[in-house]
């Protein structure tokens, strides 16, 4: 299947319904999509699939399914929603969220996305920008979902009735896992880490930021990425912060880490950036000590960590684009693409600026250095 050109294109779709019908819908719309992402994943096709068939990996499979469906049944039930829709095995779309702990542990070459962040909190600039960095046949394969979900009774651990947010989503994937808002005014981005053990019968980290989109404040934030009585199984960064929230605005990261050695918890570091401060995360534990690989994704962020020192600390939005558009490393760049640079298994798929001042989420599905946004929404709260 030859590959197709970058397009300057995000398609979206706006649904209503319970969680089944909502993932009916994503995969009815965007079957085709799937079906690509699908014939393309190499991981998938050489790894994941390959393990699924032997009997330690259906093992690690289905302690992980029964494990997620005691804790968010209805986010199984979208899934198998997306499944229905576009006409493909659930096993698949399934393996997709479990990424590496069917391994049990990563081995440094196939870790699956990128991405870089970086926030500013000034008094007239509070921003969040984000690189969407992933394995190279991901691009092209994603679009948006605002979804409104409303619920007979509470839904899994949480307890949650009513859902309501935007997410950029990977195609065949729950939303949660990239740059999302939901209408409690939370706002949030992720950067993939990959602790070097990885734990199965645990929750994958894509339920965890799926059941994320319900937050309707810190503390519930917290809460979910605990998964208290489970687990995290995986681990990633999350870069967050409320568009409403009382006293000064904070920015948060949380680094988030496997429930290892018998814990029935996720490890948890939170770090938070107060007015006049900016963080910056790429994808490496910066605080939390947790093992990692040693790979592409490490030497990726030493190299973007280092580009971004080279820079001033950001206070506009200017300053965020030019960072998250630098192609100045020899290696591995900020903003990747075809031209130059000897890595090119991972590319930037897209950019996104979030401005909580004037509450939109600006998109660029190249260079924002090069071309105009190719979209600017709203980010429309619960009582608007």
């Amino acid at each position: 299947m030859a590959d197709l050109e970058r397009r300057d294109a995000i398609p979206v779709l706006y649904t209503r319904g319970t969680h089944y019908t909502v993932g009916f819908d994503v995969g009815r719309t965007f079957g085709a999509i799937i079906h690509s992402f699908l014939a393309k994943s190499v991981t998938l096709n050489e790894t994941y699939l390959p393990l699924f068939n032997t009997e330690k990996g259906r093992k690690i499979y289905v302690d992980t399914y029964e494990t997620v469906n005691r804790s968010f049944p209805q986010y199984i039930r979208e899934l198998q929603g997306i499944a229905d829709g576009a006409k493909v095995d659930f096993h698949k779309l399934f393996l997709l969220h479990m990424d590496d702990i069917i391994t049990g542990s990563h081995d440094g070459t196939n870790q699956p996305v990128g991405c870089s962040t970086i926030c500013v909190n000034e008094p007239d600039c509070v921003v969040l920008g984000h690189t969407e960095d992933a394995l190279a046949e991901v691009l092209n394969h994603f679009y948006f979902v605002s979804a409104h979900i409303i619920s007979e009774t509470p839904e899994g651990k949480h307890g949650v009735v009513e859902e309501r947010f935007t997410s950029l989503c990977y195609a065949g994937h729950l939303p949660g896992y990239t740059m999302n808002a939901n209408h409690h005014g939370l706002v949030f981005s992720i950067n993939t880490l990959s602790a070097k053990t990885l734990v199965g019968g645990k929750t994958p980290r894509h339920f965890i930021t799926r059941a994320l989109l319900a937050a309707e404040n810190f503390d519930q934030a917290q809460e979910i990425l605990r998964d208290h009585g489970v687990g995290a199984g995986d681990g990633c960064s999350i870069n967050m912060t409320f568009l409403k929230q009382e006293g000064d605005r904070l920015f948060h990261n949380a680094e988030m880490g496997p429930a290892t050695n018998g814990s029935v918890e996720s490890q948890l570091n939170i770090l938070t950036a107060s007015p006049g401060e900016h963080l910056i995360h790429v994808n490496s534990y910066q605080r939390l000590q947790v093992p990692e690989v040693t790979g592409l994704i490490i030497d990726s962020s030493v190299e973007r960590i280092r580009t971004f020192a080279q820079y001033p600390p950001p206070k506009t939005v200017a300053d965020v684009v030019r960072m998250l558009s630098d192609t100045t490393a020899a290696n591995h760049r900020v903003f990747r693409d075809r031209e130059g640079g000897r890595c090119q298994k991972v590319k930037t798929i897209c950019v996104g600026i979030i401005d909580c001042i004037k509450r939109t989420w600006t998109l660029y599905a190249e260079n924002p250095a090069h071309v105009p946004p190719l979209v600017v929404l709203p980010l429309l709260l619960k009582e608007d």
